[in-house]
């Protein structure tokens, strides 16, 4: 049986970059990559800010080599970009030489297809295709074929916002248990008209840009994304002598079962899903360097997430941030999203700052990173939360 799962290769398209250096660069400059919303006719055009990438449909069929036929949603292409370069980038030649498994994620799916085609659907048999293409799976399936994966498991996982990093997790598991040699974990989301309208009602969108852990914060950006991890056993890299970016040391996942969309006020969720990451990585609060922050700057995530960190780190919190102010809040992504920033602080021993950070919290007195800080780091802990109280957080380190 493996003990320990390594990263191989990362891939990564955001509101920031089109790759893992450019979103790397956008990180170390402070690049936002928030703005006003271009690419759907929304009535809440002039309300709300986006994390949007710049690339057109038609821009990610021709970086695939898609027929202009295709039924590709934007989530797909966006994910089979993300996908496409972490392969490569884990120098794999033949995918299926070893047992290989894809787990995606994604909350979004195919719905910006479907609000476009829906209605003339019933009259036109040649649009009915993205129709076909809305549920989550089949973005999964399209991933899974532009990688060549077809003798494998290729499943979805959607649990809101803590999607992939529930897919990390799936994925460590299956190569310590031995049911897989390699895993290529991640998520996708495009937006869509359907989320923003939902988001809107919530009351939980922000006309500025988002200020995660700031007193006057008003409220989060949507952003689209993709992105996602090669996880290979041990063995395997041994076997290959494989370059190693870091390991997926520990994970947990809880549901505090508090609310449909709010966290528990207390950070029960957060504290548990933390606490159960440290004690598979056999690790204590004192090992952790970073935390990536799950950081929505809503009212409610920020404080339960800071309580549950004061929970489980006490009077020695580490430095800590949120990347969402660079790329918006990417949904089922999110949690790949931050897993590529966790693995590249790692690697260029770097924190990035918590951008448009002003007003301090009254609720407690930790503040986060506000400026970009290099130190040594060894572990860094990634947290995504999600709706309904489906709460995650993943620790990558240096050492298996």
């Amino acid at each position: 049986m493996s003990k320990g799962v390594a990263i191989t290769g990362m891939g990564i398209i955001s509101a920031i970059g089109n790759n893992v250096a450019e979103n790397f660069q956008s990180l170390i400059e402070g690049k936002k990559g928030i703005s006003r919303i271009s690419k759907i006719q929304t009535n809440h055009v002039n309300d709300i800010m986006v994390g949007e990438i710049a690339y057109t449909n038609e821009d990610l069929v021709e970086m695939l080599g898609l027929n202009s036929d295709n039924s590709f949603t934007r989530t797909a292409l966006l994910g089979a970009v993300a996908a496409k370069e972490a392969v490569a980038n884990a120098g794999i030649d033949d995918i299926n030489a070893y047992n290989t498994g894809l787990i995606s994620s994604t909350s979004v799916g195919g719905m910006d297809m479907t609000e476009k085609y829906y209605y003339e659907s019933f009259d036109n048999k040649s649009v009915q295709k993205y129709i076909e293409s809305h549920h989550a799976g089949d973005s999964s399936q399209k991933i899974a074929e532009q990688l060549g994966i077809d003798k494998s498991l290729v499943t979805t996982i959607s649990t809101a916002c803590s999607s992939a990093a529930n897919a990390i997790m799936l994925g460590a598991r299956l190569i310590k248990s031995g049911e897989l040699d390699r895993v290529v974990v991640g998520g996708a989301d495009c937006l869509s008209k359907f989320t923003i309208n939902g988001f809107k009602t919530l009351m939980i969108l922000s006309d500025t840009y988002n200020t995660p852990f700031d007193d006057n914060r008003k409220g989060l950006n949507l952003g689209e994304a993709a992105a996602y991890l090669v996880l290979e056993s041990d063995e395997l890299v041994k076997k290959d002598n494989k370059k190693v970016l870091a390991y997926v040391k520990g994970y947990g996942n809880a549901n505090d079962a508090f609310h449909q969309t709010a966290s528990s006020d207390h950070g029960d969720g957060a504290t548990l899903a933390m606490e159960k990451a440290l004690k598979v990585a056999d690790f204590n609060p004192d090992n952790i360097d970073y935390i990536n922050a799950h950081g929505t700057a809503t009212g409610n995530n920020d404080l339960s997430e800071g309580r549950a960190i004061i929970r489980v780190f006490e009077d020695k919190v580490p430095c800590f941030s949120s990347t969402k102010a660079y790329t918006g809040h990417t949904l089922a992504a999110a949690g790949a999203i931050e897993a590529v920033f966790s693995i590249l602080a790692l690697q260029n021993n770097v924190i990035y700052p918590n951008l448009n950070f002003k007003t301090q919290m009254k609720e407690f007195e930790i503040t986060p990173q506000l400026e970009l800080k290099h130190k040594p780091l060894n572990a860094v802990m990634s947290n995504s939360f999600g709706f309904g109280g489906n709460c995650s957080t993943v620790i990558f380190s240096k050492t298996p």
